[in-house]
């Protein structure tokens, strides 16, 4: 019996200790087959500003990082790496905190996920020995007297109470682990009680969206500002298509104007405007559409901005 309990107590110590993330600095690295190498640690810290998971063909050197987590104090984190040249490369952690300083922790091979589940035996059987009873003793008749025979008894069946069906437990589901994407590239994996706190850090770093592609994946949406034109009060284009100049310090300050196709390409040049007013031929510019501009005073910019040309010449 003390050896069937240590079997038990040794293989529940090897599965738990399969399944374990390690704590940071330290982490996991597996093999789980099928070009797949899985990184995964546990994070009791707050202070850790950055983390990065890095690659190598060396141990020691050429390591170039792969991911960089979007936020690095989740507790439980890891990443599936699908793209490794082959199954026996290093692997390390870049860790920046947030006083400034930062390590890197060692580096090491995955390692083959071996471990299967094994069954013990259900049943053990213990061999009794046999019990041997003493033959029952057949009292002696009288040869003269007819033997006594008695009446059959009549045998009721013994009640049985019914069974008691105990109410199962529901067991308790495991956390969904939520993917989260950039375009098509899987950045991090989170699981669902820690979603929140991770939707607030983008919410609140970035001003990036968070939406949902699939039941179990996010994609972060990039923002991009839309750009606003703002019209030049020195340099604008009147309804007659024509470019309108208007400087009134011309006469004190020496102005100088350029300008550019949308490309960037020099157009021509204005090397000193005289007048406060001064109007400029649209014919000047040979086509219509945006052109770029800088206005120089006394050689120092002054503005840089563009205008519309209409089609119509």
């Amino acid at each position: 019996m003390l050896r069937l309990s240590g079997l038990l107590l040794l293989l529940l110590s090897v599965t738990l200790a399969s399944s374990a993330q390690d704590t940071l600095p330290a982490f996991s690295l597996a093999n789980k087959g099928n070009n797949r190498i899985i990184i995964s640690w546990t994070n009791p810290y707050s202070n850790i500003r950055q983390l990065s998971i890095q690659r190598s063909v060396d141990s020691t050197a050429n390591f170039k990082s792969i991911l960089t987590l979007p936020d690095p104090t989740v507790p439980q984190n890891g990443y599936a790496d699908t793209k490794a040249f082959h199954d026996h490369m290093f692997y390390r952690l870049y860790i920046l905190l947030d006083s400034g300083k930062y390590i890197f922790t060692k580096s090491k091979r995955p390692v083959i996920d071996t471990v299967r589940s094994r069954e013990l035996p259900r049943e053990i059987k213990i061999a009794q020995e046999p019990v041997f009873e003493p033959p029952p003793v057949v009292a002696k008749q009288d040869p003269v007297k007819p033997p006594v025979t008695e009446e059959p008894k009549t045998v009721l069946p013994e009640k049985k109470e019914p069974a008691k069906v105990e109410a199962a437990r529901p067991k308790e589901a495991p956390e969904k682990i939520i993917f989260v994407k950039r375009r098509d590239t899987l950045i991090a994996q989170i699981g669902e009680r820690s979603l929140r706190r991770f939707r607030d850090s983008i919410a609140t770093r970035t001003r990036d969206t968070l939406l949902y592609n699939t039941a179990d994946t996010l994609v972060i949406k990039t923002f991009i500002p839309k750009e606003v034109y703002r019209a030049s009060r020195f340099v604008y284009t009147e309804r007659d298509g024509n470019v309108r100049i208007a400087l009134p310090l011309a006469n004190e300050k020496k102005y100088t104007l350029k300008f550019f196709d949308d490309a960037g390409n020099p157009v021509f040049e204005i090397k000193q405007i005289r007048d406060k007013l001064l109007t400029l031929d649209k014919a000047n510019f040979m086509r219509a559409g945006w052109f770029k501009f800088e206005l120089y005073e006394d050689g120092v910019l002054k503005e840089k901005n563009k205008l519309y040309l209409p089609k119509e010449f």
